[in-house]
């Protein structure tokens, strides 16, 4: 029986095009490189990394797979673009990361291969890119342990995100390229919320995550308007 893949081919089309730039710290991914140390001590500060087993859902180049490689977890990245895990793997052979693997296996194709098989799943700036969000959340609690940790990040759907996040972002600073984002696909707070719930996911913390551009910094902040993250746990 064929199932229908939870991806755009489109959006898969678009990253692939730009996959040889993700570890080009100023290319289109600079705003990920920028965010990456951020989302990473958000994540260690609630489930200190080191000898888990962690999963990265929608790795691409394996900005954050790597960077939790280092914090002495077993990591698997996955994706569905070919070309950004050729990336991700050539990076981990040539900077020697340890205890990192990739897969071009869809989320919901390793929960039914593998569930309850890791400590913690991360699945960061893909939410807004797939046609059912919903099934991707279902599928990383599918594949967590029992009181294990799911982390997710995303885009609110406001007027105050398309300013920011689509106008601002890609066609007056100039920081994405343009179409990275789409309006109808940004996810809000509360429908997030009950996708996790639904899943069996408690929200254990929400944050905000700023960007200024006089600074050109990013920060976490209690305010949740454009991009968010949210830390949940399976429920025991």
């Amino acid at each position: 029986m064929s199932t229908t893949l939870n991806a755009d081919p489109a959006e898969l089309a678009k990253f692939s095009e730009l996959a040889h730039r993700w570890w080009d710290m100023d290319s289109e991914f600079r705003p990920l490189h920028m965010i990456n140390p951020l989302r990473l001590d958000w994540i260690q500060s609630m489930c200190p990394l080191a000898k888990l087993r962690a999963l990265d859902v929608g790795c691409g180049g394996g900005i954050l797979a790597d960077s939790v490689a280092r914090m002495g977890a077993e990591v698997l990245g996955i994706d569905l673009s070919t070309k950004a895990l050729k990336v991700a793997q050539l990076h981990a052979l040539e900077a020697e990361t340890p205890n990192i693997a990739y897969r071009e296996v869809s989320v919901e194709a390793l929960a039914a291969e593998v569930p309850g098989s890791f400590d913690v799943v991360s699945c960061m700036e893909m939410l807004e890119h797939v046609p059912d969000p919903a099934s991707v959340v279902r599928a990383c609690a599918d594949l967590v342990k029992p009181g294990g940790w799911v982390f997710f990040s995303t885009i609110n759907r406001n007027p105050k995100s398309f300013l920011f996040a689509i106008v601002g972002a890609e066609y007056v600073l100039n920081m994405l390229p343009r179409g990275t984002h789409e309006y109808a696909k940004m996810i809000r707070p509360s429908e997030l919320a009950a996708y996790c719930r639904h899943a069996g996911l408690d929200v254990q913390q929400t944050s905000g995550m700023e960007y200024n551009p006089l600074t050109k910094h990013y920060s976490l902040s209690n305010d949740t308007s454009v991009n968010y993250l949210f830390a949940t746990r399976k429920s025991l």
